[in-house]
């Protein structure tokens, strides 16, 4: 028997029932149950990322102060101890003092554009996964509210 006899019989499918393929809905898990597992961990995910993202930004600002902080300290201990160094060391070990202090104030600096440049990278990673989850997570709600609406 081939394909074309078995379309020209009659009835081919009427021993199917509608009824025996669709349960009742109390047969079938309950539908807000389905997924909501891997919703509820991706929504979690997501919160977990935007605070990630918050707490590298806090920090960068917090390294960023600090710096200052200490190029303002250096600042000042120039200004107030100018005279005091000058009465107290050798010309050439005042302008050697003053050069390592501006050398600290460079190194600060460059740390604090390395800071910036690393928060931005980390953030952009950060934003990154965040978009993925919240794809995801857009995903299986749409699949969730077809199956809803399907089966309800």
């Amino acid at each position: 028997m081939d394909i074309r006899d078995t379309l020209k019989q009659e009835n081919v499918f009427s021993e199917l029932k509608l009824s025996e393929i669709s349960k009742s809905t109390s047969e079938i898990p309950e539908l807000s149950e389905i997924g909501k597992g891997k919703i509820d961990a991706l929504k979690k995910s997501v919160q977990e990322i935007n605070s990630l993202i918050q707490g590298r930004e806090e920090l960068s600002k917090t390294i960023f102060k600090e710096g200052e902080k200490i190029k303002t300290e250096i600042n000042n201990f120039l200004l107030e101890n100018e005279s005091n160094l000058l009465a107290d060391l050798d010309p050439r070990d005042l302008v050697r003092e003053k050069n390592d202090l501006r050398h600290k104030k460079i190194q600060i600096a460059e740390l604090q554009l390395n800071e910036k440049i690393s928060s931005w990278k980390d953030v952009a990673l950060l934003k990154k996964e965040l978009r993925e989850c919240e794809r995801e997570l857009t995903e299986k709600q749409e699949r969730l509210n077809t199956i809803t609406r399907i089966l309800g």
